[in-house]
Order: structure tokens, then C-alpha cells, then sequence
């Protein structure tokens, strides 16, 4: 039977943002400063020496934009909250601001009014400069944990009786590593004395880390005993996670690959789904790798309803890095044949690799149907032909261990980020910029991969929100980078949809569940007045661009084996620690 070309029902889709990347307005309605704010007016701190006071200035044009998604016809908006708008000062003996409160209140109903599923991200790297000025911020665990955790309770009262769908944390990783290791990111620790007059990199990203895994696990107990009974809603971490492929088939660059696996995703993904950490982190680290209290543990182990995944690219991985943040292995694009892995993008980390997208999320979901079907012996795992072999035998008599363990992983992926920022995009006017020709092909790649991913390899994946709605502020690159799907002016505002937006448009609406399709309709504003500049519009005909419709949206980059032996190394290492 030829697979199904249609979503899941009930599956959503819809666009994501963060607030201090649009919503500006940052001394308005009471909000108290992010440790942001002052960083990106620090002299280079971002790329063009500009800063978040106005970004996007969706904090004032809410509405209008809420307008332009209802006409896009997503299901749903990821959206995050700014904590130090609810809690300018962020501390649990800190005055709420009603104001704040007030204006995501009205912001959610709005959504709600549009038929919209609003799906809210607590933390999204905004900390209240207070908490950081008055006891460290991440860095103090006691002080920390309590204070999100009072936050978190105090957007559970106010939102909860109509967001049903709630991120505690996104990618703690970035964090953890470029707030607190690489120093690029706010609050800018460092090592380096030419970047950072504080910090430790060799100690502080481990510790941030572990105090953002328990304060997400605090955070979600609240959530279960105190609100999920009546509320009934579902919560988890999400977690930023591209995949690893070894650069050739030498022992040592597979392992380079698992090692590189470990730090970027089994760092958080380990202790939250299985209760442990990778045992090659402490391997590296020592000393220096925190640990939790088994009270702690009980309630880490478990603390997410499903896996939230932010995924981007597909790093080719060698032995020998010296960079700890990357599990000492080198990253690159460049294949042994001197061609690249796949499009350059605007951002140096990320080029077009859609089958790490799919690989990504197979290992994350099915790693038992892999283990099942493609175990080997065999140096380079062929996946046909008479060189497979009965190593099953060999697992026997842990099969049921193997798969009561692999069950941990199975719980329901969202896709709560994934995106493209297509090169020189801020150098070209808004009638050039909304051909964005590479990202529609990044695109047509990811979603044939989440549509393969479901429906030939079985993966439960309920969501897929791409990243981003709008252009806006990236973080330390300022305004140079572009990730949007729609188009801004920033010395205008106006809002200028790309060709990205009208293929994910048409694309999910083709292939929507239509029993869903007419339960969301149902539930939306019938007539949505269209908010669009003077140079697009979405009901016209001429959707994309000629050179963007002659690749087919089902376009696809060729697959690689090496993302099995990946997978099942990275399984062998898991299981072994779980044994012992």
C-alpha cells in the first residue's frame, strides 16, 4: 500500500516567534529590562550595533499581525512570554505588573477569536536583568529554581484556562554554551578577557545548564499537581538538536558523531526522558559535570508531556576538536570530496540538509524499529544485499530491557522550530527579498521529510511550527540575518509575505486532514481583512517564483546510510549506561 500523502488528524501547524526578537516596546506598559536590553547596546554585541527597542514592534502591532496569520490559515502560533513584562524585577517577592498580564491575556484571545491554538514558550533567553544583577541568574541554583518556578505559576493562573500547550525552556543549550561559554549571547560570560570581564567557560555552562533542567522539572510539577487536573493541558522543553553525521566511514569519526550527539542533544534529552546523563559528558568533563540529588532526579526523569525539537542542519563530524561545548569534535560542511553537504544559508551554521531533519527525528522516536531491522556487524551497516547479519542473536536475551528502555523516547515530537536564513536577504530591497527562492527549497526538503517521516517510518509527530513568522531581530547578528517567512520593513513595519509563506501555506492545506481542516474552520473568524504591503498579495494567483516552481515540492536531497550507524551507536552507549 503506497503510503499516505496526508497529515495526521488533529496535527497543527502554524509559525513561531520570541519576544525580545519582535515584540520591541521595551520600556512600555511597566516591563522591566531583559538581560538583553543593555547588552546589545554594549558596543559589539551584535553585527550591526543595533538593538531590540523596536524590533519588530510587534508589541504594538498585535493585532494586525494576529490578522495576518488568521489570513495565512495557520492552526496554531508558538509565541513566547517575557518575563520580565510580567515580573519586571523576575523575583518570586516581586510585584506581578498587570499590565503585562493584561496585554497576553487580550493577546490570546485574539488568537482564540481567529480560530488559533496559542501555543506559549515560557522562556525564550529573556531573563529579568534583576534576577541577574541581584544573585548571578542561572548561575545560582537556590534563588534560580524558585523564581521561575513562581513565574511559571503565575502565567499557569493567569493564561492556563486557555493555553493548553506550554514550552517551559527553549534550546537551554544556547544558554548554557553562547550566554555562559562562548559569551556572544546575553549575559555575555566568558573566559575570553577580550570578550567578557567575568566568566568561567570551563565550569559555568554545565552549571547554567543543570539549573535550567530543574528548574524546567519544578516548573512542570506545578503544572501537573496544581493546574494540568482542571486545565488539562500538556508541557515539556524544547530542545535545539541538528544532527550528527560522521564525515567518513573511519571507527573514530563514527564515534566523533555519537560524541557530538551527546553534547547537543543528549545533554538535556537524557536527563529529562531517561534520568541520567550521557556517561561520555562525564567522561569528558569529570568533576566539572554536575549531578542531581535522587529527590531531584525523581522529578527531572519524565518531565516532559512530549519531545520538543528546534532542528535546523546536518553537521559532518571528525575526531579531534578541541572544543568541549562540541564534545571535542570538529563540525563541517565540507565532504571528503571537497563538496559541500548541502546550500549555504546567511547563518555560518547552518546549510540546506533536509535528511537530517527526517534522521533526526526516526532516532529520536523509533530507535527500536532501527534496532530491529538493521543491526550489523559489518564496518559500514549495508542496508541491502547479502551482507547483513543475525547480530539479534546476540541481543536476545536483553530485548525485552531494550525495548521497556526505548519506550522512553517514544513520546510525541513537536517540531517547534526550523528554518532558513537565505544569504545577503537584509541587503536587497522587499520586492527582491520575497523570492526567497533558497528558503522555499529548504522547505520543499523538510516538509517531504516530515511527511516521510510520519507516514513511511511511523514517527509520531503532532506539529511543525517553521521558524520564523517575521523577520526580526537575531539575537547577536542584529538585523543582518533573516529567518522569516514574511518579509519587514523595519523604517516602515509593513509586513510583506514571501514566497516561503505561500508554499508552506498551500502545501499544508493540501495536504491537511480534511475532517481537521473543517473542525479548525469552523472554529475561525470568517472574513480576515488581509494586512499586507502594497507589493504582495496573497489571493493572487502568482504564488512563487518561476525559478522556485521548476524544483516540485517534492524535492529532495539524496540519503545516507551513516545516519543508521549513528543512531544505533548512540542507542549501544545509552543502553550499556542504563545496564550498568
Amino acid at each position: 500500500m503506497a503510503p499516505s500523502t496526508k497529515l495526521p488528524k488533529d496535527f497543527i501547524w502554524g509559525f513561531a516567534t520570541a519576544s525580545f526578537q519582535i515584540e520591541g516596546s521595551v520600556d512600555v506598559d511597566g516591563r522591566g529590562k531583559s538581560i538583553w536590553d543593555d547588552f546589545l547596546k554594549l558596543p559589539g554585541k551584535s553585527l550591526d550595533g543595533k538593538n531590540g527597542d523596536v524590533a519588530s514592534d510587534s508589541y504594538r502591532l498585535w493585532k494586525e499581525d494576529i490578522a495576518l496569520l488568521a489570513s495565512y490559515g495557520v492552526r496554531s502560533y508558538r509565541f513566547s512570554l517575557a518575563w520580565s513584562r510580567i515580573i519586571p524585577l523576575g523575583g518570586r517577592n516581586d510585584p506581578v505588573n498587570p499590565k503585562g498580564i493584561e496585554f497576553y491575556s487580550k493577546f490570546i484571545d485574539e488568537l482564540l477569536a481567529h480560530g488559533i491554538i496559542p501555543f506559549a514558550t515560557l522562556y525564550h533567553w529573556d531573563l529579568p536583568q534583576g534576577l541577574q544583577d541581584r544573585y548571578g541568574g542561572w548561575l545560582n541554583k537556590e534563588e534560580i529554581t524558585l523564581d521561575y518556578q513562581n513565574y511559571a505559576r503565575v502565567c499557569f493562573e493567569a493564561f492556563g484556562d486557555r493555553v493548553k500547550h506550554w514550552l517551559t525552556i527553549n534550546e537551554p543549550w544556547c544558554c548554557a554554551v553562547l550566554g555562559h561559554g562562548r559569551g556572544v549571547f546575553a549575559p555575555g560570560r566568558s573566559s575570553d578577557r577580550n570578550r567578557s570581564p567575568e566568566g568561567d567557560s570551563s565550569t559555568e555552562p554545565w552549571i547554567v545548564a543543570h539549573n535550567i533542567i530543574l528548574a524546567h522539572a519544578k516548573a512542570v510539577t506545578v503544572y501537573r499537581e496544581q493546574f494540568k487536573p482542571t486545565q488539562n493541558g500538556l508541557i515539556g522543553i524544547t530542545l535545539n538538536g541538528d544532527w550528527a553525521m560522521p564525515y567518513d566511514d573511519s571507527p573514530e569519526n563514527i564515534d566523533a558523531a555519537q560524541h557530538a550527539l551527546d553534547f547537543a542533544i543528549g545533554w538535556y534529552a537524557d536527563p529529562v526522558y531517561l534520568g541520567f546523563y550521557p556517561p561520555y559528558m562525564r567522561e569528558v568533563l569529570g568533576d566539572r559535570m554536575p549531578d542531581f540529588t535522587p529527590e531531584e532526579w525523581s522529578i527531572v526523569k519524565g518531565s516532559s508531556d512530549f519531545y520538543g525539537m528546534n532542528t535546523y542542519t546536518t553537521n559532518l563530524c571528525r575526531a579531534g576538536g578541541d572544543d568541549e561545548f562540541q564534545g571535542l569534535v570538529d563540525y563541517t560542511f565540507t565532504r571528503p570530496d571537497g563538496s559541500q553537504l548541502g546550500h549555504q544559508a546567511q547563518s555560518a551554521w547552518l546549510q540546506d540538509y533536509p535528511d537530517g531533519f527526517r534522521a533526526v527525528r526516526l532516532s529520536i522516536f523509533s530507535l527500536s524499529s532501527i534496532v530491529l531491522t538493521c543491526v550489523c556487524e559489518a564496518p559500514q551497516l549495508p542496508m541491502e544485499g547479502s551482507n547483513h547479519c543475525n547480530y539479534l542473536t546476540i541481543l536476545a536475551t536483553v530485548t525485552d530491557i531494550v525495548l521497556r528502555y526505548l519506550q522512553r523516547y517514544k513520546l510525541p515530537i513537536y517540531v517547534t522550530e526550523n528554518g532558513f536564513s537565505v544569504k545577503n536577504e537584509s541587503d536587497v530591497n522587499a520586492d527582491e527579498a520575497v523570492k526567497d527562492f533558497d528558503r522555499v527549497h529548504y522547505f520543499q526538503g523538510t516538509t517531504k521529510a516530515l511527511l516521510d517521516a510520519i507516514n513511511v517510518d511511523g514517527v509520531d509527530i503532532r506539529a511543525y511550527f517553521p521558524w520564523s513568522f517575521l523577520d526580526n531581530l537575531e539575537w547577536a547578528d542584529g538585523y543582518t540575518t533573516r529567518f522569516g517567512v514574511t518579509y519587514v520593513d523595519f523604517e516602515t513595519q509593513k509586513r510583506y509575505p514571501k514566497d516561503s509563506a505561500r508554499f508552506l501555506i498551500k502545501w499544508f492545506k493540501e495536504r491537511e486532514d480534511p475532517e481537521t481542516a473543517a473542525k479548525w474552520d469552523a472554529k475561525a473568524t470568517k472574513t480576515v481583512p488581509p494586512v499586507f504591503g502594497d507589493r504582495t498579495n496573497l489571493a493572487n494567483g502568482a504564488a512563487s517564483s518561476k525559478a522556485a516552481s521548476k524544483l516540485g515540492s517534492e524535492a529532495v536531497l539524496p540519503a545516507t546510510r551513516w545516519g543508521v550507524r549513528t543512531t544505533f551507536m548512540k542507542f549501544l552507549a545509552a543502553l550499556l549506561a542504563f545496564i550498568r
